[in-house]
């Protein structure tokens, strides 16, 4: 593989793939999208001329089972994540997993051990991680703010369309997958430790699937955790994440998607700083390190190990607003 580029096969015709992927491969050489397979053929053939996809599967199976394609993207809704990653993997196939990694943390472990079984590669697409940003931001929690005492993230935004399948029981839906996996994540990404959930609160957009939820969390070490996450609620929109220590204060604006704009403050006693960080977009710099880890160079921080443990968070949250896991019957 290392003289040609990685060819990749898209489950779907989702509305992130041409931002996930379809524009990020034009800038990484090293990757070439090459097939799509939907359920609705005619959808699947009208994506892939626009995007200039040369070869369309009459379905998913055909994808999978077609030997020019290395990796397969798996944008699909979460309830369908874990069963057809399984058998991506199991097709010889390294999977880079749409966020969150599976409906709950037993699929996303059923799944890691596909990866181990199979000797592929399961990268959750966290992308917001392998922007130089993230790096910055992990950097001055450990260096800077003396010790740390709380970390936090929020994202909300405005989605008031109870019919789009985020607000699907059947398909893993609600604020806490979509959004709220990547509040966990950060805070996660912050402290550098795996959190125990102290209390959580949720506000519903219809029986068992959560338009809102907040969490507050603890660290073996005494740290506190907060998390706020919202498809629907009276703050229409939200993005940042911030730390507080002994030292100092972090405060980040948009740690999600920094290529489009963000700014990360330091105060100490007596001096405020400001930052940017320089980078590509996000999603280029996932696809650039999941090529790279491919053909057996650095490993993903969001790997298949990694989901798991923010799915067990995840969980835990349901479970303390008093709502069922996802993918689960009750």
């Amino acid at each position: 593989m290392s003289d040609r580029p990685l060819r990749i096969g898209v489950l779907g015709a989702a509305r992130i793939t041409p931002m996930a992927l379809i524009r990020p491969a034009r800038e990484v050489p090293e990757v070439e999208v090459t097939a799509v397979a939907a359920r609705d053929a005619a959808r699947a053939e009208k994506f892939a001329a626009k995007h200039g996809i040369a070869r369309v599967h009459k379905d998913y199976d055909a994808l999978l089972a077609d030997d020019a394609i290395d990796a397969i993207y798996n944008p699909l809704p979460n309830g369908l994540h874990a069963e057809w990653t399984i058998r991506a993997l199991e097709a010889g196939k390294h999977v880079l997993c749409e966020k969150p990694i599976a409906s709950n943390a037993e699929e996303a472990a059923r799944m890691a051990e596909a990866a181990e079984r199979t000797g592929r590669v399961l990268t959750e697409a966290f992308h917001w991680r392998y922007h130089p940003l993230a790096a910055r931001m992990r950097e001055v929690v450990q260096t800077e703010l003396g010790e740390v005492a709380h970390v936090e993230a929020m994202l909300c935004f405005p989605l008031p369309f109870f019919n789009d399948i985020r607000y699907s029981w059947d398909l893993a839906g609600g604020a806490m997958m979509d959004a709220g996996c990547y509040t966990v994540n950060m805070v996660r990404w912050l402290a550098g430790a795996e959190p125990e959930v102290v209390s959580a609160e949720a506000r519903l957009a219809k029986p068992k699937i959560d338009r809102w939820m907040r969490a507050e969390m603890r660290f073996p070490d005494g740290r506190t955790a907060r998390i706020t996450a919202a498809l629907f609620s009276a703050r229409l929109l939200a993005m940042k994440a911030s730390a507080r220590g002994s030292g100092g204060e972090m405060h980040v604006f948009n740690p999600l998607a920094p290529h489009f704009y963000h700014s990360l403050k330091i105060a100490k006693p007596g001096k405020t700083t400001r930052e940017r960080i320089r980078g590509d977009a996000t999603y280029t710099h996932q696809l650039r390190a999941f090529a790279e880890h491919v053909r057996g160079g650095k490993p993903m921080s969001s790997d298949a190990r990694d989901g798991i443990a923010n799915m067990r968070v995840i969980d835990a949250i349901y479970r303390a607003a008093g709502l069922p896991r996802r993918g689960t019957a009750s």
